[in-house]
């Protein structure tokens, strides 16, 4: 009875090794800065429809707030929507993929055109101080020698 409590009590022990991996697979998969000068990413044939159907619901519910009302009222409908009717907002989002592709490869030329030299960072030197920084010294040394 108990060799079978110890091994049960053995299984649950976090393996090591595995915390090490799963730390290692998130510090890997944390997210690269974005180039802010790239290409914005095209609007699927669902926000296409979005677009249309944010309008049309505050023609009619003048009153209502924008968010999830207007969000799950759009859901819904485009969810009742047959494959016919979605066509028109999918050609849409076909057309803006196209355009994006376009963009981005014209970006990636360019950004490769250029080659982003680091900037090398530099201790401040005297002249570089700033005025109050340069009064904050003196003003230590006559304190320090009083």
């Amino acid at each position: 009875m108990r060799a079978l409590r110890n091994a049960v009590v053995t299984h649950k022990k976090p393996n090591a090794q595995k915390l090490k991996q799963r730390k290692a697979e998130m510090k890997s998969t944390k997210s690269k800065k974005k180039d802010q000068n790239a290409p914005k990413r095209p609007a699927t044939a669902f926000f296409v429809f979005m677009e249309e159907f944010r309008m049309m619901f505050k023609e009619q519910f003048p009153d209502a707030k924008a968010g999830p009302v207007v969000g799950k009222a759009g859901g819904e409908k485009w969810k009742s929507m047959s494959d016919a009717e979605k066509a028109p907002y999918a050609e849409k989002a076909l057309k803006r993929k196209a355009e994006y592709e376009i963009a981005l490869e014209a970006y990636k030329n360019n950004f490769n055109c250029y080659t982003v030299a680091e900037p090398e960072l530099e201790m401040p030197t005297e002249s570089q101080k700033s005025t109050s920084e340069v009064n904050d010294d003196t003003e230590q040394e006559a304190s320090s020698s009083s």
